[in-house]
């Protein structure tokens, strides 16, 4: 499985999950961001690359809806409601994250 982990940017919650969740259970895993000065910015191809979109917040949902609706359009999205209060690798975001994506995605 081909997960694209997407925040604003790109630095702390997608990157903890890029991290989080590459190599486990044979999914591979990029970390994007909204923003243009991202690391790694939210593309087209990334979007074509991957077989589930993860988001962290609605906003990120409309606004990569909006820019990449045709791409979407067989592709799984799925918002997990975590906000932008955690540093890179805390505990407490990993946590989160493994909790949420398992039970969403079932890795």
């Amino acid at each position: 499985m081909r997960i694209l982990f997407v925040c604003t940017a790109n630095r702390l919650r997608s990157a903890t999950a890029e991290t989080g969740f590459h190599g486990k259970n044979g999914v591979e895993a990029i970390g994007a961001g909204t923003d243009r000065d991202a690391p790694t910015t939210v593309s087209g191809d990334l979007i074509e690359w991957a077989d589930v979109v993860v988001v962290m917040e609605k906003m990120h949902r409309n606004k990569i809806s909006k820019k990449f609706r045709p791409l979407l359009k067989n592709k799984r999205l799925v918002v997990l409601g975590i906000p932008d209060d955690y540093d890179y690798m805390q505990p407490e975001l990993v946590r989160l994250l493994e909790a949420r994506v398992s039970r969403t995605l079932r890795v």
